[in-house]
C-alpha cells in the first residue's frame, strides 16, 4: 500500500491553504521596494534643493560684497553729416515739408563696478516735437570692470514727410531761427556679471535734446539727462 502524500507536496499540487500562506510575503516585499524608491526620490530632491540654495547664497554674498552700482551711458558727441529741408510748394502750401537728416552719435559707457557689465542691444530714436523720424541700433557688448567704452551709432532719415503742424514749425524754425530742435531717446539694458551669473536686468532711459543749424550744418547745443533707473 503506497504512503500518503506529504503536506509539502500537497501544497505544491495546488493546496489553497498553502497559496494563501505565501501571499503576505509577496505583499511585504512589494511595499518595501516602493518605500525605498520614494525615499531615494525624496533624498535627491532635498539634495538638489540644498545645492540650489547654497549657490544662491554664495551669489548673494558676492553681490553684497561687490556692491554693484548703476552704469553710466551718455551721449557724448553729435556730428551733423547732413540736414536738408525740402519745401517745394512753400508759396502755395507752406504746411508741407520733408526732412532729410544724417547724424553720427558717440555714446560713452562708464562701468564703475568691480565686475563686468553685459549690455543688451539698445535702440535710439530721433524725434521732432514728439514725432519719430528715424532709429539707430547699438549692438550688445561686454564691458570690463572700471572701464570706459565708446560706442557709435548713426541715424539716417531720407525725406520724411511731416504732418501739417510739424511741417509749418519746421519751416519756420529752419528759415527764421536757423535752429531745429530734435530729441534723442533710447533705453539701455544692462546686467552685472558676477561669477558667470548675470544679475537682474537694469534699464537706463537716455533723453537728450539737440539743436542743429541747417545753414551751418552743425550742432548748436546738446543737453542730456537720464529719465531714471528701472529694474
Amino acid at each position: 500500500m503506497p504512503p500518503p502524500p506529504s503536506s509539502s507536496r500537497a501544497g505544491l499540487n495546488g493546496d489553497p491553504s498553502a497559496a494563501q500562506n505565501q501571499q503576505p510575503y509577496y505583499r511585504s516585499y512589494s511595499s518595501s521596494s516602493s518605500a525605498s524608491l520614494k525615499g531615494c526620490c525624496c533624498c535627491l530632491f532635498l539634495l538638489f534643493a540644498f545645492l540650489a540654495l547654497l549657490v544662491l547664497a554664495v551669489v548673494l554674498i558676492v553681490i553684497l560684497a561687490v556692491k554693484p552700482k548703476k552704469p553710466q551711458f551718455d551721449l557724448q558727441q553729435v556730428a551733423v553729416v547732413y540736414m536738408g529741408i525740402s519745401n517745394p510748394s512753400a508759396v502755395l502750401d507752406p504746411t508741407t515739408a520733408s526732412l532729410s537728416l544724417t547724424i553720427r552719435m558717440l555714446f560713452t559707457a562708464v562701468n564703475p563696478n568691480k565686475v563686468g557689465i553685459r549690455y543688451g542691444e539698445s535702440s535710439f530714436t530721433v524725434m521732432y516735437k514728439g514725432m519719430p523720424l528715424g532709429r539707430a541700433t547699438v549692438p550688445g557688448f561686454y564691458q570690463d570692470a572700471h572701464s570706459t567704452k565708446n560706442v557709435e551709432a548713426t541715424i539716417s532719415v531720407d525725406r520724411v514727410n511731416l504732418m501739417q503742424a510739424h511741417a509749418a514749425d519746421l519751416v519756420r524754425d529752419a528759415s527764421l531761427n536757423d535752429r531745429v530742435e530734435l530729441t534723442v531717446r533710447g533705453d539701455v539694458g544692462a546686467k552685472i556679471r558676477v561669477m558667470n551669473f548675470d544679475s537682474p536686468g537694469v534699464q537706463v532711459s537716455v533723453n537728450c535734446g539737440i539743436g542743429i543749424s541747417p545753414r551751418k550744418q552743425a550742432l548748436i547745443y546738446k543737453q542730456c539727462g537720464f529719465d531714471g533707473l528701472s529694474v
